[in-house]
Formats: C-alpha cells, structure tokens, sequence
C-alpha cells in the first residue's frame, strides 16, 4: 500500500469514499423518501394510482431485493470484476434506474408501468453492486491492528446520514413544486456526483485499493487450499450471530415503517402545517439522519464513561428493541389523537418522538451489529456472514412491507400497537438469553480495555 496523504489524521481516501458514499445515499434516500407517495398519488397528479395496499407491498419487495442482491454484488466483485470497478458499474446502472423513472410517461417507448419497473430494476442491480463494496474500501484503507479503524467507520457513517438528510429536503421540496418526477430526477443527478467523483479521484486518492479482486488476492497470500473443520467455540459464534439475527429481523420491520406506513400516515393524517407553511411529508424522512448525526457522538461517548459497565451487544440489541417501542407507542398516541375520526389532523409532535426513539434504537443495533460480526465470524466465512447479516435485512424489509400493506384490514393502531407489544416481548427474551449468548462468544467482547484493567485489579490483589 503506497504512503497516503492524511486528512484529520486519516488517509484522504476515506473522505472520497466518504463523498461518494453519501451522494449515492442521497440518491436512494430521496427516491425512497416519495416512492409510495408517488405510487398512491392520483394519476391526475402525476402519481400511479395505486392502492395503499400494493404499494406497500412493492415497497417491501423493493427494499428487501436491495439488501439480498449485495451477496450477488459481493461474490461478483471479489472474484471477477474488484470494488472499484463494480461500484462504478453500480453506480452507472442506479443512475440510469433514476433517470428511467424521471421520464415523462411514454419518453422512452414503454407503458408507464413497464417503464417504472425498468426504473427499479436498474436501481436494485445496481444497488447489488455498489452496496457490498463501498464499505469494504473503507476498512482496505488501514492495516491490520491500526486502532483508527472505528473512527473511520465512524466518519463513514455520518456520510451515509448526511446524504440521506439532504435527500428527504430536497427531494420534498422539488416534488412539492415541480412534481413526483423531479424527485426522481434529483436523485439520478447525485447518483452521477458520486460517479464522477470516483472516476476522477480514485486513482490518486485511492492508489490500487479496489482493483483487484479479493479472491486473487487471498490466493496470492494464502498458497495451503485446505480447509479445517469449524472448531466448537467457531460454531458457538456462529450460533450466536444467528440468534441475534432473528431479533434483527424483529427490529428492522419495525423500523422499515418510516419509508411505507408512517410515511403514509405523514401525508394523510399528520397537521404539517406551520403558520401558513405545510412541510412536505418527505421532509420527515430527514428526521432519522439528523437525530443519527446529533446523537451518534453523545452514545458512543457514554458507551466510553461507562467503561467496565459498557452494555454488551445483546443487552444493547435489547435496549433497541425497546426504543423501537417507545417509538411506536408514539405512533400510538398519535391514532388515538384522531379519536377513530381519520378526519383529524394528528400534531406533528408524535412522529418527532417516534423518529427520535427509533433513532436511538437504531444507534443501538446498527453498528453494534456489523462489529459483532466482525467479532464473531471465522475469517474465512467473514464475507459470507456479513452477506448473511445484510440477508436478514432483507428478510425484515420485506416483512415491513407486508405488515404495513394490511393497515386497511386491520387499522393504525393494532399494527403500530402490535409491533410496540413485539418489540418489548423480543427485547425481554433477549435479556434472559443475554448470559448465554456472552458465554457462546467465548470471550470475543472482551475489550483490551477491560483486560488491561483486570490485570491491574489482579496485580493490586496480589500487591
């Protein structure tokens, strides 16, 4: 790896990947912030017409194939085509799926539908391609040891925040003046940002990080092709990413209701106005990254003050699960505002607080959880498991979808109520598996921390 030109004491590549990152995230997000408005808007409008039913169910559909098409994406790009390359190629096709679906009905000789379900095929190819290999550039940048790690992830992070901030701003506010298909438009042209910023920046910023295929790297480094069987403490890990998955899966369908159910809820029943001023209900969709970028900093310090006493992961999955419940019994307040009149305007105030808490939540199990698999898996199935952990993702985006697309048959309240209830059920089963689940990590969320100072303790004892 050739010497590399630092920025706030870490390599500058990271803050190309950093932009290139969120302009791509500004792109998916502000797509995703009018997905189902656009689907259940009336024709006349510009919108599809669908029902609020089969748009959620597309929605699930969609999102659950942008977090399974990653294992294809990955396989694809550490045995074949690199990161860089592959990113671009996604990259290439996501903008072609914005642009696809920004065209007036008709523009490129399909039918409005045919050409809307091109728009989305594009994007979830591309996605596949560019979502595996981003991240991986990230960690590519350090060597093994190099404790500024974390803190890059960190930065990355807030890029992926930033982006999808700016994305339900903007794209709110050009849907309100110029139409559904501006949204889209947007979206396509930050798609292109992160393009250019990649083919113009990569080669000097990034030196040969990405270009060559992680499988013909592995067999340059590692000429023994045998393979031992998985140890019993190996296996034990592996239960236990599994088990965690599950409650993933709980958290994220949930979680997933911002973008289908609450978004719906936002446009129909919410008082979004302010003076003579109506907030456009994609703007809310901006709550998420900005409590993600203000509270970020304020956990990740109290998880340091607490020390010895830090949470482990399934006890902060656990706290997750019940954030995710104060979120929703917001979300419940504010049904029963309405009174059973779906003609009065909830205040504005409880999706505020439904955001704020699921924000918390998130903060407690999104980042906890790709370090646990990085704690936990065998290094030779470290990919294949993080592949796996993205595929319980997609389970849960999937059944957002589902659970959301029966809000007619059953009402607000007993979804938003029904998952509130699940939630606390999960995190409390979590709890009282806590211990087992440590045990079973045979120590792999032992910090060098926490050893330094039990060595201290042990020496003072004998002293």
């Amino acid at each position: 790896m050739t010497a590399q030109h630092n920025i706030l004491g870490h390599p500058r590549g990271l803050f190309l990947l950093f932009g290139t990152e969120l302009w791509e995230r500004f792109s998916y997000y502000a797509m995703r912030a009018i997905l189902v408005l656009f689907l259940t808007d009336a024709t006349m409008n510009g919108g599809m017409g669908w029902s609020t039913k089969d748009a959620l169910d597309l929605y699930g559909i969609y999102t659950g194939l942008v977090y399974i098409t990653p294992l294809i994406g990955g396989w694809i790009a550490d045995n074949y085509l690199g990161q860089r390359r592959s990113i671009i190629i996604g990259g290439v096709l996501m903008a072609a799926g914005q642009f696809t679906l920004a065209m007036p009905v008709g523009a490129i000789g399909l039918p409005a539908e045919q050409a809307f379900y091109l728009g989305l095929a594009l994007l979830i190819a591309g996605n596949g391609m560019f979502k595996p290999n981003i991240s991986t550039m990230v960690g590519d940048l350090y060597k093994d040891g190099d404790n500024r790690r974390d803190g890059a992830f960190t930065i990355f992070y807030m890029g992926i925040n930033l982006g999808s901030l700016l994305a339900g701003i903007a794209s709110g506010s050009v849907t309100g003046s110029y139409g559904w298909r501006a949204g889209f438009l947007i979206a396509g042209i930050g798609m292109v940002i992160s393009i250019i910023m990649q083919l113009t920046m990569s080669k000097s910023w990034l030196g040969d990080i990405g270009t060559v295929p992680a499988a013909a790297r592995a067999r340059a480094l590692n000429k023994n092709k045998t393979k031992a069987p998985l140890t019993r403490e190996e296996l034990d890990r592996l239960k236990v990413i599994l088990i965690m998955g599950l409650f993933v899966i709980v958290f994220w369908a949930g979680f997933e209701q911002a973008g289908g159910l609450m978004n719906i809820y936002t446009q129909q029943y919410t008082d979004r106005m302010i003076g003579s001023f109506e907030v456009p209900a994609a703007w809310f969709q901006s709550l998420n990254p900005f409590f993600v970028i203000t509270l970020a900093p304020v956990l990740a310090a109290l998880w340091v003050k607490l020390g010895k006493r830090e949470p482990n992961s399934p006890v902060k999955f656990a706290l997750a699960l019940f954030f995710l419940a104060l979120g929703f019994l917001c979300m419940v307040g504010a049904v029963m505002e309405q009174g059973g009149d779906t003609n009065v305007k909830t205040s504005m105030l409880w999706l505020v607080g439904a955001f704020f808490f699921h924000t918390l939540g998130e903060l407690c199990i999104s980042p906890i959880g790709l370090s646990l698999v990085t704690k936990l898996a065998p290094l030779r199935l470290a990919s294949l498991m993080m592949g796996a952990w993205f595929g319980f993702n997609a389970i849960a985006n999937y059944v957002a979808g589902l659970i959301g697309s029966h809000v007619g048959e059953l009402g607000a309240m007993s979804i938003f109520g029904g998952i509130a209830i699940t939630a606390v059920i999960s995190g409390v089963i979590l709890l009282l598996c806590a211990n087992t689940l440590v045990k079973w990590m045979h120590g792999a969320e032992q910090s060098a921390t926490s050893n330094a100072q039990e060595i201290e303790e042990q020496q003072a004892q004998i002293a």
